[in-house]
């Protein structure tokens, strides 16, 4: 595998846990409002690049 194989993969990969983040912290949201958690569902905008809100920050949790 090549270096920007790698480098795909891994940003997927990284994408990927930001949009399941995103999702689990809306589903989350979603039940603590009563509202039905399948209404609760994320829809991405590929024009813009909101993902980085949703990153995990360099702060521990303690």
């Amino acid at each position: 595998m090549s270096i920007q194989d790698q480098a795909r993969a891994l940003m997927t990969r990284h994408r990927q846990m930001i949009r399941n983040r995103e999702q689990s912290m809306l589903t989350r949201q979603a039940s603590e409002i009563g509202m039905p958690s399948e209404s609760a569902h994320v829809v991405h905008n590929k024009t813009t690049n909101n993902l980085e809100g949703y990153d995990r920050s360099n702060v521990g949790l303690s």
